[in-house]
């Protein structure tokens, strides 16, 4: 009688193994189904998301880790995604593409995009997503400068700081044409030199006065963490999630000064799409759910990246060790889907006037 309850125990034991990721509490309704029809693909082919940005390899690790479903990925630079997926539109590769909020609403245009709604899309604002899901909002972000305190021996504490000798080859920053933050960059200059969307010659005649300057070290094509953490940068103008990073997980801690400028800066939120006529349609579904799962954005905030949901909670180990709301109070919101309109004018503005390109 014990020989056949055990075997019957095993039955059970086998099924159960055989269900995969019904062993786990779903993180939303048909989670089950939608993870066994992903694992008959060929996994996952993840578009822009380098693993030193915006904590992207701990969520790398999240998904792998609860459905077994490995993941690839790329680093382009967010214009760069939207040029690499219209050369692919006759045979896409890629199925999820993450950018620069603008460069999402660039893909949309070209119809590069599948319409699909993740879980919680309900409650991303209005102003934050396509109405129809070809893009919406995953996290925020804020342009700071970092200091590496060994290289540089007076934080500098806005923009116009930037320009005195002492930061002679200093500063490192993105590319505007080819990075999101690089054109976040041009808009938070612009904002703070008095300038708008409508007058963003404000912003490149700033940067075109910095690189004038001889202060400008290198204008990089992809995200530079890992020359910061090495020590290689003076000066960084990024993001305020990169700027955590370097402090809380790459270990530099007080060696490094994080800075809001003075003078005023922007927040910037990135997207994130289904391809259209991805490899592996559901693989890409099942990551976007659970990149907007509430499993997925507490993996953001735990790299000190700021959640796109609003009333988030932010966990309590790192909730203590943003800069002081009064600082985030100079950082400006922007109308992102007017400033997607005229990228292209201030990217090739910019590499008129700041790298005397005709």
């Amino acid at each position: 009688m014990r020989k056949n309850a055990w075997k019957a125990a095993l039955a059970l034991i086998a099924v159960l193994l055989l269900a995969g990721v019904c062993l786990a509490e779903e993180l939303y309704p048909g989670e089950n189904a939608l993870a066994e029809a992903a694992k008959k693909e060929k996994g996952l082919n993840s578009y822009d998301t380098g693993p030193t940005w915006a904590n992207w390899q701990t969520l790398f690790d999240g998904f792998e880790k609860r459905y077994g479903i490995q993941i690839s990925w790329n680093d382009l630079g967010s214009g760069a995604t939207v040029v690499r997926l219209d050369k692919e539109r006759n045979n896409p590769q890629g199925d999820t593409a993450y950018y620069f909020m603008p460069s999402g609403d660039a893909a949309r245009e070209k119809g590069v995009t599948e319409p699909f709604k993740p879980v919680n899309f309900d409650l991303i604002p209005d102003e934050l997503k396509d109405p129809e899901g070809n893009w919406f909002c995953i996290h925020k972000a804020t342009v700071v400068f970092v200091i590496n305190k060994n290289l540089v021996k007076e934080t500098p504490k806005g923009w116009q700081d930037l320009l005195a000798p002492k930061y002679s080859k200093s500063v490192v920053y993105l590319d505007p044409r080819t990075a999101g933050i690089g054109y976040a960059i041009v808009i938070a200059t612009t904002y703070a030199h008095g300038g708008d969307l409508d007058h963003l010659d404000k912003g490149i005649d700033y940067l075109a006065a910095l690189q004038k300057s001889g202060n400008v070290r290198m204008i990089e094509k992809t995200t530079e963490f890992d020359k910061f953490v090495k020590g290689e940068i003076p000066v960084w103008i990024t993001y305020d999630m990169n700027a955590y990073r370097a402090r809380y997980i790459a270990g530099l801690g007080d060696a490094i000064d994080i800075v809001i400028p003075e003078e005023g800066t922007i927040t910037a939120p990135y997207a994130i799409s289904l391809v259209k006529g991805g490899p592996n349609p559901n693989a890409g579904k099942l990551w976007l759910n659970y990149i907007l799962s509430s499993e997925g954005q507490g993996l953001f905030a735990k790299g000190f990246v700021r959640p796109i949901l609003p009333g988030f909670e932010m966990p309590a180990d790192v909730a203590d060790k943003f800069l002081p709301a009064s600082d985030y109070a100079r950082a400006k919101d922007v109308d992102w889907v007017k400033a997607q309109k005229v990228q292209k004018e201030a990217a090739a503005l910019w590499g008129s006037k700041v790298l005397g390109e005709n």
